[in-house]
């Protein structure tokens, strides 16, 4: 778990994060959904991945470490495949997993394009390590959150989204229910940052915790200053769900 994080994203960040993302939701999610008929994903060691999914002679991981993607499956004997990321193409990763790719394929409304599937990613060590960091800090400030509040508060499960690659679960609260979760950055906010979402429109008591459209958001630089990272991810979330009336 790491207890501080570097005070500034590289220059490589969001353009990683656009190649990821596509990764996500293409190359990983599209091999769970073609085996389950699910696809979300999990915060893993090095960054992101599937949980365990498959039938037990044939189960598999795919997760993405650093500039790597890795697949650990079993079948004729248990194997782990480990591919470069930067310069490699989508097409390839995804022959590299058994899946094909289909432009038809959705997450949700928010899916990332294919795009060109020949062209190479551009994928950076540094930024995957800020990313991780990142979602470390994010599901260990949930999982304090849900270990303070989660037995009143019917938790449905913590997974990383396709669609918005972001970290993230509801709770009941105020009569509604409240996203909270964390999100590596997307086309409104390029930083990863964290954030409470009540579903519903009201946006009860300090105004100037509600920041955005949606609910609040807490930036990068605010975490990673912070003394305590996952500290100030928890008490940003208690004080969303405090001020919702959870």
């Amino acid at each position: 778990m790491p207890t501080t994080l570097p005070g500034a994203v590289p220059e490589s960040y969001a353009t990683t994060r656009a190649s990821l993302h596509r990764v996500a939701a293409h190359v990983l999610a599209r091999r769970r959904h073609a085996v389950t008929g699910r696809f979300g994903l999990r915060v893993t060691p090095g960054g992101f991945g599937t949980p365990l999914f498959g039938d037990p002679e044939h189960e598999e991981v795919l997760r993405v470490s650093g500039a790597t993607l890795v697949r650990e499956h079993r079948g004729d004997g248990v194997h782990t495949d480990v591919v470069a990321l930067d310069g490699a193409s989508l097409a390839s990763l995804a022959d590299a997993v058994g899946v094909v790719l289909d432009p038809g394929f959705s997450v949700g409304t928010d899916t990332p394009d294919l795009g060109d599937v020949d062209a190479p990613l551009s994928v950076s060590a540094d930024a995957v390590g800020v990313m991780a960091d990142f979602l470390l800090v994010g599901a260990a400030a949930l999982d304090r959150v849900l270990a303070a509040r989660g037995a009143d508060t019917s938790p449905i499960v913590a997974q990383i989204w396709p669609e918005h690659f972001d970290l993230g679960l509801d709770v009941s609260g105020g009569g509604s229910r409240v996203n909270l979760g964390a999100s590596v950055g997307d086309d409104h906010h390029a930083d990863p940052y964290v954030y409470v979402g009540p579903w519903g429109s009201d946006r009860p008591g300090d105004p100037d915790f509600w920041n955005v459209g949606f609910g609040a958001l807490l930036g990068y630089e605010a975490i990673a200053a912070a003394p305590d990272p996952v500290a100030a991810v928890a008490a940003f979330m208690f004080r969303g769900l405090d001020l919702a009336g959870s």
